[in-house]
Formats: structure tokens, sequence, C-alpha cells
């Protein structure tokens, strides 16, 4: 099974000392978008004022531009350790147990702008763009990236994909007609029986599905199997009737 996850817009600074290597990563035949994006970020960034309008950054993230400016230079983290936010803190990785974390290598991959799908593991740097942003010079993200994210999907030729990507970042990429997968939406039932769709807890609750993932490991190949894990793990993730989206039903907030 892999494992697709979105990215955050906050990040952990510093990280070891080695700088980012793009032909390092994960799927490597994205290397020329790779290539193409982090160039024209770079370059963006040389001038503070023209990346904060690009960017629509505000005074106080100015920071951000410094971190584009030095991203072939920066320190890096692993990918699963570079983001924060709801969902990361969720999974918390720091309190895996290297078993775990070493099962995330094998099975996540996060999504990112101007990396693409990337290993948890993999090193990268801090960084600020988003899935919706258009660089000078370049096309929107959206046709630099889907075809080829699509490619490198299928010829990993996962069993399986467990999708909890945002449509944003799904749009760059999505899961090639001929892989089984699951595109999870997070739901809460409540006492009157209305199912309702979330926000915030949609991504504590994806955090918390991986963090559990990680810490069992089954052995996912298919949809079945998937299911038949979450039965017995008391999760309530299911399919809906004639469709690749899966609900993960959650209690009311």
């Amino acid at each position: 099974m892999l494992i697709l996850l979105p990215p955050s817009e906050t990040k952990r600074p510093g990280g070891a000392s080695r700088a980012l290597d793009l032909e390092a990563l994960a799927m490597s035949e994205l290397d020329p978008q790779r290539r193409a994006v982090v160039d024209a970020l770079v370059q963006l960034s040389a001038d503070a004022d023209a990346a904060a309008r690009v960017l629509k950054l505000g005074a106080r993230q100015l920071a951000d531009v410094e971190a584009n400016r030095q991203l072939l230079t920066s320190p890096t983290r692993p990918a699963i350790e570079r983001y924060t936010g709801v969902l990361y803190d969720a999974l918390s990785v720091s309190t895996l147990e290297p078993a775990s974390r070493r099962w995330l290598g094998a099975h996540v991959m996060i999504h990112s702008a101007p990396f693409g799908p990337v290993g948890a593991l993999d090193a990268i740097p801090a960084y600020r763009l988003g899935a919706g942003t258009s660089l000078p010079g370049l096309p929107p993200m959206r046709r630099l990236w889907a075809d080829a994210v699509t490619r490198s999907l299928a010829r990993a030729a996962p069993t399986f994909v467990l999708d909890l990507r945002s449509e944003a970042y799904v749009a760059l990429g999505p899961v090639p007609a001929e892989v089984p997968s699951a595109y999870v939406r997070v739901v809460s039932e409540g006492e009157d029986g209305a199912v309702r769709a979330l926000n915030h807890f949609n991504k504590h609750a994806k955090g918390e599905l991986v963090r559990r993932l990680a810490q069992e490991r089954p052995r996912v190949r298919s949809a079945r199997s998937l299911q038949a894990w979450a039965r017995a793990a008391g999760v309530a993730l299911r399919p809906v009737e004639g469709s690749t989206t899966w609900t993960l039903t959650i209690p009311a907030p």
C-alpha cells in the first residue's frame, strides 16, 4: 500500500547541514519538473517584494521568501519531520518507534508543490509554495505536474493507494485509473444521524489514521484487506458504494 499525504503550509525550520539533493528524491523521473520549479522559485525570491506579491505573503511572512531564496543551500530534514500543523501534529512522528518510522518510509509519500510526491524520509528544506501558485515563466502547477505525477504513480505500480491528499493536491497528480485506490473524506455523524464533512478535524483524523497504521503495520494490498484491518481495529473507514471514495467517520466534535 502507498499512502499519499498533503503537505502543510507550516514547516519546522533547520535540519541537517546537507543541502537539497533533487536526484536523491523518490520518483527520480520527476527531476525535470522539480528543477524547473525550484529554479523559478529561487529566482523569484531574489526580489523579496515580487516574491511576496506572487506568494501572497504579508509583512510577517517575509522569512518564507528568504527560505525560498536559500532553497538549494539550506539545511534539510526528512519530509515527515519537516511539516507541522494539525495532520502532522496528530501523526507525531517523533514519538513513534523506529519500526514505525521505517514503515512510514516504505509506505508514505507527501505531495509537495515544489518537489511533487517525495518519500516520507526524503530530505527536503523549508520552503513556501502552495498548489495554487503560478510562478513567473512556468505554466500553472496543475499543467506542470499532473500528467507527470500520474505517470510516475503508474510506473511505481502500488497494489493499492490510500489517498489522503486535499483536492488541490489531487489535481497536481491524480491516481491513475488502473491503480486501485481509496480517496478518503472525513465525516462526523451526530446524534441526529446527520453526516457532516469536517475541516480542522479532517486533518487531525487523517494524522491519527496514519499513526495507527504505522504502529500496527498491517499488510494491506487491496481495498478488501484495508477494510478488514479497519474493521478489526475499530476504525470507521468504509468505501462508498460505486465509488473510489471512502469515508472515515469520527464522533461529532
